[in-house]
Parts: structure tokens; C-alpha cells; sequence
């Protein structure tokens, strides 16, 4: 059994992005959103069986209120903001399992979604659909592996090592020493990424520091890991089964035509049908 686990809210942003380079700035009100639902529907029509989509049904998390600085929805255009719930609204209509992650983040659910599916001996192989760095501290070996489609690379534990000079276990020590401009804390100040993979690699974790490596820094360090370290506690599931996708609801038919995609109900039942065959 595969297990294919995808970052709902980086593919809607992906898409919109995307799109607008052949639309000259002419937003489509549901364009991100039906890029996403046919590239869920493009892993269903190549053998994917149990499938999840975590999604940021808001942008702000916990983790707000440890760091003033953290990311939050502001900036987000309206065009896209505006594509949040539909989105949601249509994998579910497609049959799909969705997470919208409200006191989380998505990249929590998929942390947590990865860390059940590792532990059920019936699992194979779980693939996080995502090229976030954040989610690379989730790699495990061989068995829990990073796709970045864009790239159309796969990362296993080696990779992560190669790309980032320490193993997955030690992705947050290094977030929180370089920082995340993207997920608004600033890391240590002096310390790069060259110098933050060869202290990880002297001393272990931040913890296992000796005290004259950070000094006064520590606390930041500390507070920083935290807020790098994804949560997997989040209760998403009990059995990997109930990811298994068994087709489109009867609400789709009206979802796809209302989105001014047809052709997505016709594709969905035809994957359906071939699965079922399988």
C-alpha cells in the first residue's frame, strides 16, 4: 500500500501563480483551484489508492502566539484567499479525504498523516506530495519520501542529507538556526547554512550545544526549533483505509460544472472504474 499525502495550500498557490503567466494578471475565479483538483486526479489516474490533501483552512496557527513575527494571511491576494474553501469543498466533492487545518497548520497535518502511515506495518511506502523544506524532517529512509513535482525529484533521507548537510531528524535545528524568511523568524544571526549543518554535525541537536556555541542565543534557538518542528499529533485518522479513494460523490457532478470544469467528473469516474478494476 502506498499512501500519497499532498500540501493542498502550496499546490493552490502554485497554481494561481502559474496560471497567471498565460492569463496577462485576468485571474479565473476557481483557475488555482481546478489545477489542483487535476493533479489529484492526474495521481488517481496513476494507480494512487489512498490518498490525503491538508490544507490551511485559515493561515494562522499556535505558533502566532510564540512569535509576533510569524506568517500570517495578510497579503495574501484576495483572488487566491478566495480559493481557499472552494477548494476544499471540491476535493471533498471529488471523494477525496481533505484536512483543513485551523489551530495547525497543513504542514502539521501532513507530519502527523506521515508519522500514522509510518507506523501501520501494511504500508509500503508514504509519499509527501510537497517541496517545503519544512517537511523534510518527516523523510524516513526509503519509506517516507519527499516529491517535489515541480523538480520532479524524489528525496529520501540520503537526499535531504545532500541538500541540506544533516539528516531529516535535525531539519528543525537547522531551520531555526538559518531561519525561514518565508514563515517570518529570522534564525541566529552570523550563522549560514554552511556553519549551521557543520555545528549540527559537531554537536547533534541544539540542545546538545555546549553553552559558549550560542550564549545569550539559545533562548531564540530553542523558540525557533519549536516553531520549525512540525506537530504529529494532530488525530487525523485511526486506519490508513480510510484514505482509500472510492470515486466522486454525487455533489461533484454540480462542483465541476460550477467551476466551469465538466470534464473533471467524466475523468474522475473513469479513474474510479479503473481502480475498482485493479
Amino acid at each position: 500500500m502506498i499512501i500519497d499525502l499532498i500540501d493542498g495550500t502550496y499546490e493552490l498557490f502554485r497554481h494561481f501563480y502559474g496560471l497567471r503567466r498565460f492569463t496577462q494578471g485576468e485571474d479565473r475565479p476557481f483557475g488555482a483551484v481546478a489545477g489542483v483538483l487535476n493533479g489529484t486526479l492526474q495521481l488517481l489516474e496513476k494507480q494512487a489508492t489512498h490518498v490525503g490533501v491538508a490544507t490551511d483552512h485559515v493561515v494562522e496557527s499556535f505558533r502566532n502566539e510564540l512569535w509576533p513575527g510569524y506568517k500570517t494571511g495578510e497579503g495574501i491576494e484576495r483572488a487566491l484567499r478566495a480559493q481557499f474553501q472552494p477548494l476544499e469543498e471540491g476535493l471533498a466533492a471529488m471523494g477525496v479525504v481533505v484536512w483543513p487545518m485551523t489551530e495547525l497548520e497543513a504542514d502539521d497535518a501532513l507530519a502527523s498523516a506521515a508519522h500514522l502511515a509510518d507506523k501501520d506495518p501494511r504500508v509500503d511506502k508514504v509519499l509527501l506530495w510537497t517541496p517545503d523544506k519544512d517537511l523534510a524532517q518527516c523523510v524516513r529512509g526509503e519509506r517516507v519520501v519527499q516529491v517535489d513535482r515541480r523538480a520532479n525529484k524524489v528525496r529520501a533521507a540520503p537526499d535531504v542529507r545532500a541538500k541540506f548537510g544533516v539528516d531529516p531528524e535535525l531539519i528543525p535545528d537547522y531551520l531555526a538556526l538559518v531561519g525561514d524568511a518565508a514563515d517570518g523568524y529570522p534564525g541566529i544571526p552570523g550563522i549560514g547554512a554552511v556553519g549551521a549543518a557543520r555545528l549540527l554535525q559537531q554537536h547533534g541537536p541544539i540542545e546538545s550545544f555546549p553553552p559558549q556555541v550560542l550564549g545569550e542565543r539559545l533562548p531564540d534557538a530553542l523558540l525557533f526549533k519549536r516553531l520549525a518542528t512540525l506537530r504529529t499529533d494532530a488525530k487525523l485518522f485511526k486506519d490508513v483505509d480510510s484514505l482509500r479513494w472510492r470515486g466522486p460523490k454525487k455533489s461533484f457532478a454540480a462542483f465541476a460544472e460550477r467551476i466551469g470544469e465538466p470534464k473533471l467528473l467524466q475523468r474522475a469516474q473513469a479513474a474510479q472504474v479503473a481502480i475498482e478494476e485493479r
